[in-house]
């Protein structure tokens, strides 16, 4: 069976994050189970999920979801940057700051690959300098 999350230490080694599918089963040492897509996944219920937290403000505004997916594999490196552009407004970092700051915690999100998805961007900035 492949692994579909992506645990790693936040700065200092105290906390771990990872990125994984929502439609993956709950597991034991998820942390806090952030969901961070703007859209509530097909087929999902709220009770399911096993959310501790929708953060759909994280997710790429409505405008860059769809420009993405209108092309995923023309726009992808554009994406990566635009989606960062979007995450650097001071209230956006405060969002990551205060997400970062409750970890342990799992990223979820419908997208099926998760590895090249958001969420991994999401990840790379909250472990990241």
């Amino acid at each position: 069976m492949e692994k579909r999350d992506t645990p790693r230490a936040t700065p200092g080694g105290t906390a771990d994050i990872r990125v994984r599918r929502i439609y993956d089963p709950p597991s034991p040492d998820d942390g806090r189970r952030v969901l961070v897509d703007r859209l509530w996944p097909r087929g999902v219920s709220k009770e399911r999920a096993e959310l501790d937290e929708w953060a759909k403000e994280l997710a790429p505004s409505d405008e860059l979801r769809r420009w993405y997916h209108a092309a995923p594999q023309e726009h992808a490196a554009e994406f990566a940057d635009r989606y960062r552009a979007e995450l650097a407004a001071p209230e956006q970092q405060d969002r990551l700051a205060a997400l970062r700051a409750r970890a342990p915690l799992t990223l979820l999100t419908a997208t099926k690959d998760a590895t090249h998805s958001h969420a991994a961007l999401l990840l790379e900035l909250l472990t990241g300098p």
